[in-house]
């Protein structure tokens, strides 16, 4: 979660009127600091969480492997403020998913049981970690929803576009075969979705990787599968 998230739904008056001294309060939580190197898992699938990561700055690629080794991936997250491992926190659970620095990263240590005192003495903090929880959480659901429901042409349209409006939760990757996995697909299944989208006009490759070729027409086309 962010912690300028906090901020955000039901709740965002009370963090407003209270939040620089509430975020104080998750600061005084770190307990040390960590260099990860490139590629270097912050937190890995399935094992015990025993500290929260508070990552500043930087970008951190999020996803999960079956007993089948197929890979889901969340995508990558430019990070601000961002704290990992409060759901476990409070469910108690082993960790549901990796969390992968994409470069190298400074990432502060919050000592569960500091946080865990700081939530018990002051509701608000408890409160405005719910309501953070929450919106991470039907951000998700949303996200694997539309996996499960649509084709992957609409799920390539939809996420090309809304990296058009910037209004995406998540980034996607540069290399195919990580960007199937974010589809919970094969690179083959995936670049046949590309080609599909390419033929309809709708998007092209250039060295960055996809593009938009014709707004409206990707626009009409997600209005017509939805």
């Amino acid at each position: 979660m962010q912690l300028q998230s906090l901020a955000k739904g039901r709740f965002e008056a009370l963090w407003q009127q209270d939040g620089a001294r509430l975020e104080q309060l998750i600061l005084s939580c770190i307990s040390s600091r960590r260099l990860y190197d490139k590629h270097e898992r912050i937190l890995t699938q399935g094992e015990p969480v025993e500290q929260l990561y508070l990552v500043a700055a930087g970008r951190i690629a999020m996803g999960m492997m079956a007993r089948n080794g197929r890979n889901f991936s969340l995508g990558t997250l430019s990070c601000d403020q961002h704290l990992f491992g409060e759901m476990e926190l409070f469910t108690g659970y082993p960790c549901q998913m990796n969390i992968e620095a994409v470069e190298p990263l400074d990432v502060a240590v919050i000592s569960i049981a500091k946080l865990q005192q700081c939530l018990q003495q002051e509701p608000a903090l408890s409160l405005g970690f719910a309501a953070a929880i929450a919106l991470d959480y039907q951000d998700t659901v949303e996200i694997l929803a539309r996996r499960m429901l649509y084709p992957i042409s609409y799920n390539l349209a939809y996420d090309i576009y809304h990296q058009y409006l910037n209004d995406q939760p998540v980034d996607g990757f540069q290399l195919n075969y990580l960007e199937a996995e974010r589809f919970a697909t094969t690179d083959r299944v995936y670049r046949r979705a590309v080609k599909e989208l390419e033929s309809l006009g709708l998007i092209e490759k250039d060295k960055d990787g996809l593009r938009i070729r014709d707004l409206a027409g990707l626009k009409a086309f997600l209005d017509d599968k939805s």
